[in-house]
């Protein structure tokens, strides 16, 4: 498996079964247990897909266990508070993320009468979703053969199919994702007697990009999208935490509450206000 295939098209079905043995047989041996592995509650998936986008897997874990005991269904997430909701996030940073899930929450309700969508133009029409948040809750609560790409996966693709390539765009990495799908109709190396499901295969995928990542480094720096993450010490995205963490323990607070020379207080008041987070009241803000 030491050599580039580039091409979707010169893959042999001889190659694709090696890399599926690879990884199954890793997964055998080595597949991690997560909370959200056990259901198929697409609800409970999509909470597990939201908190992964920019969050590590094992710390995820007590945040999803405390939000689904505080909001287990989608009926529950979306009549609850605003300021309960970014307390229970609290910690997990990229507040927008749970604005989304409340807003994603909101929609199911309203739209199809809190039954939560199959299809993934309208899993992907949900707020704060997108193409693989929409492929992976499509594949792991519903065996929907979609292909997706998260920072796991795009590192075993690198790592198997584009070793001396820079600028690997994911559209490439993709074609590969879908050429390499098992077929649902073999038994799954995995276990033994059932037939693959791609729930499986997608986190035997995980699992050996999560193993690659520790051993080889980040080879993410390869692909085209990558992007160095900000230091979040000091920066406008901890300020804004910081406000709407004081705002869900106040009645209200004021912009003068958090002068800084580095940034403009007002305007970040005025941007979380836009975002629908906070609320004009007066001089002062409180939660929507």
């Amino acid at each position: 498996m030491g050599s580039c295939y580039c091409e979707a098209m010169r893959l042999s079905q001889e190659k694709v079964f090696a890399f599926q043995r690879i990884v199954w047989n890793y997964y055998r041996k080595h597949g991690r247990a997560f909370p959200w592995r056990k259901t198929r509650d697409p609800y409970a998936i999509l909470v597990s897909e939201v908190m992964l986008q920019q969050t590590q897997a094992e710390r995820v874990v007590p945040f999803f266990k405390k939000w689904m005991q505080q909001f287990p269904t989608v009926q529950s997430l979306a009549r609850a508070p605003l300021k309960k909701v970014l307390r229970a996030w609290s910690g997990l940073g990229y507040n927008r993320r749970a604005l989304n899930l409340k807003r994603a929450a909101e929609k199911i309700v309203k739209e199809h009468g809190g039954k939560f969508p199959k299809t993934i133009p309208e899993i992907d029409a949900l707020p704060g979703v997108g193409p693989y948040t929409a492929g992976a809750i499509a594949a792991f609560a519903f065996n929907t053969p979609s292909a997706f790409i998260e920072t796991n996966i795009r590192t075993v693709y690198l790592h198997f199919f584009f070793k001396n390539k820079r600028e690997v765009r994911d559209d490439e990495i993709l074609r590969m994702v879908q050429k390499t799908l098992p077929t649902p109709s073999l038994i799954s190396p995995s276990k033994e007697g059932e037939k693959v499901r791609i729930r499986d295969w997608y986190n035997a995928l995980m699992d050996y990009g999560g193993m690659l990542k520790k051993t080889k480094g980040n080879m993410n720096t390869r692909s085209a999208h990558y992007a160095k993450q900000s230091k979040f010490r000091g920066s406008r995205r901890e300020l804004r935490g910081e406000i709407l963490r004081k705002a869900t323990r106040k009645i209200s607070v004021h912009p003068r509450e958090f002068f800084l020379e580095s940034f403009p207080v007002a305007a970040i008041f005025s941007e979380l206000t836009r975002e629908g987070f906070l609320k004009r009241k007066g001089s002062s803000f409180t939660l929507a």
